[in-house]
């Protein structure tokens, strides 16, 4: 049973192309397309069969059963300006990385009046780069760096509901690929090929209602994976042979949101917590945790939907200049992670404009659609050999579902 969903996961990944995305650090803004719509928004406001990852405990407004098929186009623009030396010319490079599918499967079914579950299979997070095309002769500031990260989950929600309150839980099977592959003089390729793991979880939610009122709370667990000596081998390349953490883990989320109905207007916030700082992997890179505040509106009438958002971070990665970071004392310095996170993890995005419509073509069959924009951040760094070095990162994605509640 594990060797099949392992492939069911593994097809979902080879359908997703090289799943090198990112928004809030390497976790997508939203899995569901009507969340994505309204800035993430989903702790506080069911959004049907789609919210078993937003909020498990709001699946229960399903009447009987509903299936989403969905997928994201996911348009990241990267660019990186380094220079390796005192004497050489700043050189500057666009990423390749610039073009994904990324898919999403849900479905939810109503048991008896106090139970629902269902299953899914999303493509949760990843992060990545693509400089292969960088000359080397005028000067390899990029590395020819390539990075891929890719997270996809499959889960099955377990709601308990009783008069306005659920409860609910959504065990996870984890599937994640990193790659991490550079050529450090122009002409030494360093890399351990493709590590992949297989690792569990779980998200928990809660939910209450109160007339036109809904609040929500989240906690998604940490999990733990290893990634098959990728760390420690682009490492010794900057001749840091001391490290040997294989692990990348998915960090802990916390989360609350709130809704309020009025009439055919509905208003909701979320905020929640991502903690990379206790990730493995991420810590020792300097990433930070991250507050994420979203806000959507949704205007729904006569068959339809429309909505808006906005979402506000502050970003994962910055300039460790000052700190000591855990793994300081073997050479993964400040100016050694700021290189790293620069040139191959740039996880900076702050900022998510949205919006999205929901037609209904029958009482069966449902469209959903989105669109986010994440707007460029730049973030100035010194690199492993003492010289300015900076990126800038903006993101544009599209989203479609179709619903079909029967």
């Amino acid at each position: 049973m594990k060797k099949t969903i392992k492939l069911a996961i593994v097809t979902a990944l080879a359908l997703s192309t090289t799943a090198a995305y990112a928004t809030n650090g390497s976790t997508m803004l939203a899995v569901g397309v009507k969340a994505r719509g309204m800035g993430g928004v989903g702790i506080g406001m069911s959004h049907g069969s789609e919210s078993v990852l937003s909020n498990p405990a709001l699946i229960t407004n399903v009447q009987s059963t509903e299936i989403s098929f969905g997928g994201t186009l996911f348009m990241p623009d990267v660019e990186n300006t380094n220079t390796w030396n005192a004497a050489a010319t700043a050189q500057t490079a666009t990423s390749d990385a610039d073009q994904f599918v990324i898919p999403s499967v849900s479905l939810v079914t109503k048991v008896n009046d106090n139970f629902y579950t269902g299953v899914g299979l999303w493509g949760t997070g990843g992060l990545g780069v693509d400089y292969r095309k960088t000359p080397v002769a005028t000067g390899n500031s990029q590395m020819q760096m390539v990075t891929s990260l890719q997270i996809m989950q499959f889960g099955v929600p377990l709601v308990y509901t009783e008069d306005s309150f659920s409860i609910g839980i959504t065990p996870l099977l984890q599937y994640g690929v990193l790659d991490i592959n550079y050529n450090s003089t122009g002409t030494n390729s360093v890399g351990a090929g493709v590590g992949s793991d297989l690792s569990f979880g779980y998200n928990l939610g809660l939910s209450y209602s109160i007339d036109d009122i809904t609040i929500g709370a989240i906690y998604k667990s940490k999990i733990s994976m290893s990634y098959d000596g990728q760390l420690p081998a682009a490492l010794k390349g900057f001749g840091i042979a001391a490290y040997t953490n294989d692990g990348l883990d998915t960090p802990s989320e916390l989360g609350i949101g709130l809704s309020y109905k009025l009439g055919e207007h509905t208003f909701a916030v979320d905020y929640k917590n991502i903690q990379w700082s206790d990730a493995k992997g991420y810590q020792d890179f300097g990433w930070e945790d991250q507050d994420v505040v979203s806000l959507g509106y949704e205007y729904s009438a006569g068959g339809w939907a429309a909505r808006l958002g906005y979402s506000k971070a502050n970003s994962a990665v910055k300039d460790n200049k000052g700190k000591t970071l855990p793994q300081a004392a073997i050479g993964l310095n400040a100016a050694v992670a700021n290189t790293f996170n620069a040139l191959g993890f740039p996880g900076n995005i702050e900022e998510h404009y949205t919006a999205g419509m929901t037609y209904d073509f029958t009482d069966m069959v449902s469209l959903d659609l989105a669109y986010v924009y994440a707007p460029e951040q730049k973030l100035s760094i010194t690199n492993a050999y003492g010289q300015p070095m900076s990126f800038k990162h903006s993101e544009t994605s599209y989203s479609a579902a179709i619903n079909l509640a029967f």
